[in-house]
């Protein structure tokens, strides 16, 4: 029976990590009936490195097995021995330089487990291999870990040589452990690591006596956008500036020279002159960087080809110690990069950067930003374009999430990205199912529904699906009604499986948040039509549904139970989510004496938003603290709405809001203008708000624009905002037209 239960679990392993063995069983026995007479064998001056991995190695056999393996410095001839060889070997077929610096090679040999690698870090890497593939372990997230219980140990006939095709692997993850388990890298080596035009050359520093230093668009200077790369005092300073860190810091050695993360390029006649020639502003950046790497020959000098940069120059090359940052910001994710005609251009600028240099960091994106919380069914995508990439030429790879965990299946998709970085052509599927298995426990066959029914229903719809998406319900899409109610039916199918196991309760309730989020945000848009967070009354108002005030308690309180920080990239805890969702629902309850009155426009909202129905300012919602939701805008042009109450009343209060959001080109109205009339002729101010937020104020910001004077007679009321019509000078937007944002209208 332990034979069977052996040979069962060798089978196991080969399906879920791709390892193959020369033989199904061998006779290296590590470890009999709670004792072992293995010892490892190593070199006296081994570093520390060295000498911490093979404590955790003897760790993991102690927890697995209660067995204690000694460290001698001497070979034996009597008991069987894992050798642990760094630098050179005694294997005569293999040479330790053809390992590379992430290599190893684990093979049984006679008595003997032989353990090669070139480097300190190839021997950690085959470390946790041989954890993994060859004792049972698993690290499934920062805190969920399986260690097998076993007593006794008998290894198969193994030849195991592992040379990761990309060199550079990377996840936005600071879990010192889980790094080193999954074979990943950190940025430790980067002195500056991206969007360093602002740090090299401070706007706050040196804009106000030198303008000429930065961005000219449409001409005018700003400080927020990128530098004139051209100007020669900004290459002088920006290598001094480099000079001083690099004394600051002497062990690192890749030093970003990088556009800051806006638009803007430089249209000066100089830097416009060589984008010209190049066909895309990558060639007064690389021009720039290519001079600034000939200072700092040792170093490696790296640069961004991303969002306006990202197409690569015509004739201009990166020197050998330029890197090239290439970033895949704007595709479509709900098909593999080469598969998707909307993705022709990156795929071309890919091949592009390739012909010019293989010195390239690819930095991809494999979580939505504007929504971390909602459903973003990508994990079918992530092998193919990891190994475009890799047939490509490219060995550096970056995919970037987010450092916490938390947002849609965080635990899944960092594990599965660590095992295909490693290993582009790993089995997906097998490996899927035993990190499932794992960590739902009962529940992950529905889990696997869940996931393979959602993808489905994405590629039947062909939605695209971007990294600053919104789940928004679609007909027949994935996440159309129809759809999320499956989705509900086998998470409930999923929480029975585990309803007596609280961790993996827990991890199953966090695994349904995205769903629970997409339906508040989808009831938040329709309002007081079906699958709504409103019921209408008789009078016209607005009544919040019991069981939605009872459903977003209930999401929030398993936000704080998964320890979910926040909802999206720059913020929203679970707190602040459940506040401006009070607001929300509190605000549009209540009445007024315009709800649901007629509203004329002097101009037409555009009909990007609510389809510029002007209905939207009477019909009681609150605009959410985003534009999409329950706002009419307007663009480049004043903003001018009167309300007929019906009959003559008395009324002595005008309120509305306004939004800003400059990061969006929104900008709060310059004033707003109230009057009142009887006859719809003859208006009477009565009364201004001049605006008092600060127009470069960062963020979703939403003020009140509120007047109360004397009680009037009056059945028509006037709202006229004035917007700034075009950006900023400084804005990215310069010279583009100015959006103003309003919701409601109340009148008292």
């Amino acid at each position: 029976m332990q034979l069977i239960r052996l040979r069962l679990l060798i089978l196991v392993i080969i399906l879920c990590t791709g390892v193959h063995f020369h033989s199904a069983l061998g006779n290296f026995n590590l470890v009999q009936n709670g004792k072992s007479n293995v010892s490892i064998c190593m070199d006296a001056t081994a570093s520390a490195s060295v000498n911490a991995n093979i404590d955790t190695l003897r760790r993991y056999v102690r927890e697995i097995s209660d067995a204690d393996l000694p460290v001698t410095h001497a070979l034996s001839e009597k008991g069987h021995q894992i050798i642990v060889e760094i630098g050179a070997s005694r294997d005569r077929d293999l040479n330790v330089g053809d390992l590379g610096n992430d290599g190893f090679r684990i093979r049984t040999i006679g008595k003997n487990l032989l353990v090669s690698a070139k480097t300190d870090y190839g021997f950690q890497n085959a470390v946790y291999t041989f954890l993994e593939s060859y004792l049972g372990c698993r690290k499934f997230s920062f805190a969920a870990q399986v260690v097998p219980k076993r007593t006794t140990i008998l290894l198969p006939d193994i030849d195991d040589t592992q040379i990761p095709p990309l060199t550079f692997r990377m996840q936005d993850i600071h879990d010192s452990s889980y790094v080193a388990w999954h074979k990943l890298n950190t940025p430790e080596d980067f002195g500056l690591f991206v969007h360093t035009f602002q740090e090299l050359v401070p706007p706050e520093k040196y804009f106000q006596q030198h303008p000429e230093y930065f961005s000219m668009l449409k001409g005018n200077r700003t400080p927020k956008g990128q530098l004139c790369l051209t100007n020669p005092d900004v290459f002088r300073i920006v290598v001094e500036e480099l000079r001083t860190r690099m004394r600051e810091k002497p062990n690192s050695h890749f030093w970003s020279v990088s556009q800051n993360d806006t638009y803007v390029p430089c249209e000066c006649d100089s830097c416009r002159a060589i984008d010209s020639v190049e066909g895309s502003p990558s060639g007064s950046i690389l021009a720039f960087v290519n001079r600034v790497a000939e200072e700092f020959p040792d170093q490696t000098i790296s640069t961004l080809a991303y969002e306006y940069s990202r197409s690569a120059p015509r004739y201009i090359k990166p020197r050998p110690n330029v890197n090239i940052m290439l970033c895949s910001i704007e595709c479509n994710r709900n098909k593999p990069l080469t598969e998707d005609p909307g993705n022709a251009s990156f795929v071309k600028d890919v091949e592009d950067w390739g012909k010019l240099t293989h010195n390239i960091f690819l930095w991809d994106y494999v979580i939505q930003f504007r929504n971390v919380m909602s459903p973003f069914p990508n994990l079918r995508v992530l092998q193919p374009n990891i190994q475009f990439f890799l047939k490509n030429g490219i060995t550096s790879v970056f995919e970037q999430g987010l450092p916490g965990m938390h947002g849609e299946f965080a635990e899944l998709r960092m594990y599965l990205i660590s095992k295909l970085l490693w290993n582009p052509n790993i089995n997906v599927d097998s490996v899927m199912n035993d990190f499932l298995q794992g960590f739902y426990g009962k529940a992950a066959p529905f889990v696997r529904q869940y996931i393979d029914t959602m993808h489905a229903a994405l590629k039947a719809s062909g939605e695209h699906l971007s990294v600053y998406g919104y789940p928004l319900t679609s007909k027949g899409g994935y996440l159309s009604p129809n759809m999320m109610d499956i989705y509900g039916v086998i998470f409930d199918q999923a929480e029975e499986a585990v309803k007596d196991d609280s961790a993996f309760l827990l991890r199953v309730r966090t695994a349904r948040l995205p769903v629970q989020f997409a339906l508040l945000e989808q009831a938040k848009v329709a309002g007081d039509g079906d699958r709504g967070c409103f019921v209408r009354t008789s009078d016209g108002a607005l009544k919040t549904r019991p069981e939605m005030e009872l459903f977003l308690t209930l999401f929030v309180q398993r936000c704080k139970d998964a320890d979910t920080p926040r909802l999206w990239e720059h913020g929203t805890s679970p707190d602040e989510y459940f506040a401006s969702t009070r607001r929300f629902f509190d605000g549009s309850t209540k009445t007024h004496l315009a709800l649901s009155r007629p509203v004329a426009l002097a101009q037409p909202a555009s009909p990007k938003y609510r389809n510029g129905e002007q209905a939207a300012l009477t019909d009681g919602y609150k605009g959410w603290d985003d534009y999409h939701t329950h706002w009419l805008g307007f663009e480049g042009e004043d903003m001018e709405a009167t309300i007929d109450l019906g009959s003559v009343l008395t009324v002595s209060t005008i309120n509305t809001n306004f939004l800003q959001d400059i990061n969006s080109w929104v900008f709060m109205p310059l004033s707003v203008t109230f009057s009142i009339s009887e006859d719809g002729q003859r208006f009477r101010k009565v009364g201004q708000v001049d605006n008092t937020t600060p127009p470069d104020k960062w963020g979703a910001i939403i003020a009140p624009y509120n007047v109360k004077f004397e009680p009037s007679k009056a059945r028509y009321v006037r709202v006229k905002a004035v917007n700034m019509k075009t950006c900023p000078t400084w804005h990215k937007g310069s010279g583009g037209q100015a959006w103003i944002f309003i919701d409601e209208i109340s009148v008292l």
